[in-house]
């Protein structure tokens, strides 16, 4: 290292500014290198997971938590896949799919639920109406899924709607209404409640609404038996610490006496288990309420065709029309697919006149496909100059007209071949050639900037006249 910026292998000492008898440090340099990368199909996003060699022999469940406590997302609305498609299950180890430190697993989602979550994200209460499911199973779980990932992100408009809808912090996310048969091999993670994903991420704001909202949420407990002061504890909040711990140790005054903020909790569950109970006892005297019906989607891991590949609203809602199939009972049905199976017979032995060299007067030049590689190699590119002009801001583009009687009638054909040709050897405008060398000079910060603008302009130099091989 040398006056705060690291050094190069490419560079020359001199054209960076080190003279004899300058010092350069010698450091060591260590990096901690993400155990897997997960691509967010949602988010278009590489999240890279921590950890050591010893997460290969982990469970998929245990790496679920941890991608849970990155994105945001439910446990119950996601799965991984590997990078040749295949699913993983949270019963099998990761050796299994023999997965190597680095590798890049995908996140997909339900099929038609990317606009919801990505409303969810962005806390976009009409959109989250929009994508909305019809179907009441599916509607009251996506409510849930909302108010969890609002109290995540600290989405406070978006989470009073949902409270007003009927959803409560209390209340566990679940699963899919799709997946209830297969209860016995769920995700602990099912049984996070909302106000457990705004202990984690520590949404000090979304604590205290829903505190507001229901007193029982400071004894709320997870599948692990963790109440949300302890997970504020566990994951280093200290302002929410604080506001718990003043609620836990507040008082609730009547009239005549006061209760202490715990006692007054355990009256409250009792009281409400009572209530249940009450509730159920009514029911079994009534006609019997059956949750699934004749009909409902079932899936089973492993069995049935998965439902999810990340699909978008409108894609889903078109296969699912187009896999309704006609009643065979009716016999009006069965009358017109037949007059359209021979219309459609008749038309296909219909042969037209050949068209001769129409075709071929008619056929334009079609512009050649980028290969996949040239547009991440670009993308790449891109994302290094936002990250330049961020650092160097510059001032905009100004074209100055040269006055007339300076002007030479084709000096343009002298610049552009030079341009272009520059542009085509190194990727790069001048322009964004300059950004960048300006952001490489930025990284010796014992400079003053006048030197840093010299070392700039050296860099730049030797790169237009290095030789192009």
């Amino acid at each position: 290292m040398y006056a705060g910026a690291v050094l190069k292998d490419s560079w020359i000492l001199a054209d960076v500014g080190i003279s004899v008898s300058s010092t350069i440090k010698c450091v060591i340099k260590e990096e901690d290198k993400p155990a897997f990368y997960v691509y967010n199909t949602v988010t278009h996003e590489k999240v890279p997971i921590m950890g050591k060699i010893c997460l290969l022999s982990a469970k998929v469940s245990q790496l679920k938590t941890l991608v849970t406590l990155k994105c945001g997302f439910p446990n119950s609305i996601y799965c991984l896949r590997t990078p040749e498609g295949r699913e993983m299950y949270d019963c099998n180890t990761l050796s299994d799919y023999q997965l190597d430190i680095g590798t890049l697993l995908h996140l997909d989602v339900w099929d038609g639920w990317k606009e919801f979550l990505t409303g969810c994200l962005l806390g976009n209460k009409h959109k989250v109406q929009r994508y909305l499911s019809k179907e009441k199973p599916v509607l009251n779980y996506q409510k849930k899924v909302a108010l969890y990932m609002s109290a995540f992100f600290g989405h406070l408009q978006l989470s009073a709607w949902l409270l007003k809808q009927g959803a409560r912090p209390t209340e566990a996310v679940g699963v899919h209404p799709y997946r209830e048969w297969c209860q016995g091999n769920n995700h602990p993670d099912v049984a996070k409640c909302p106000v457990h994903a705004a202990a984690e991420a520590g949404q000090l704001m979304m604590l205290k609404a829903f505190v507001n909202y229901s007193i029982l949420c400071l004894e709320c407990q997870n599948s692990a038996g963790q109440t949300p002061l302890q997970l504020c504890i566990q994951y280093k909040h200290k302002d929410c610490v604080l506001y718990l711990v003043t609620k836990m140790w507040s008082v609730v005054s009547y009239p005549s006496f006061s209760l202490p903020m715990k006692i007054y909790i355990k009256l409250k569950q009792w009281l409400l288990k009572t209530q249940n109970n009450i509730r159920r006892i009514k029911r079994r005297n009534q006609t019997a309420i059956f949750r699934t019906r004749v009909g409902d989607v079932v899936l089973v891991d492993g069995f049935t065709k998965p439902k999810m590949t990340s699909k978008g609203f409108y894609q889903a809602t078109l296969k699912d029309a187009s896999s309704k199939q006609l009643n065979l009972n009716n016999p009006f049905q069965q009358r017109g697919t037949n007059k359209f199976s021979e219309g459609y017979q008749q038309g296909m032995n219909l042969k037209l006149p050949p068209l001769g060299d129409a075709n071929k007067s008619t056929e334009r030049p079609h512009p050649k496909k980028r290969s996949r590689k040239n547009v991440l190699i670009c993308n790449e590119e891109n994302m290094d100059q936002n990250m330049c002009l961020a650092r160097v801001p510059l001032p905009p583009i100004s074209i100055l007209k040269p006055p007339p009687y300076y002007s030479i009638p084709d000096v343009k054909f002298l610049l552009n071949p030079s341009l272009e040709s520059f542009s085509e050897h190194s990727g790069r405008t001048p322009r964004e050639n300059a950004i960048y060398y300006l952001a490489l000079a930025s990284a010796f910060k014992e400079k003053p900037w006048l030197q840093q603008l010299s070392i700039a302009r050296t860099l730049a130099k030797k790169s237009i006249c290095k030789p192009v091989c």
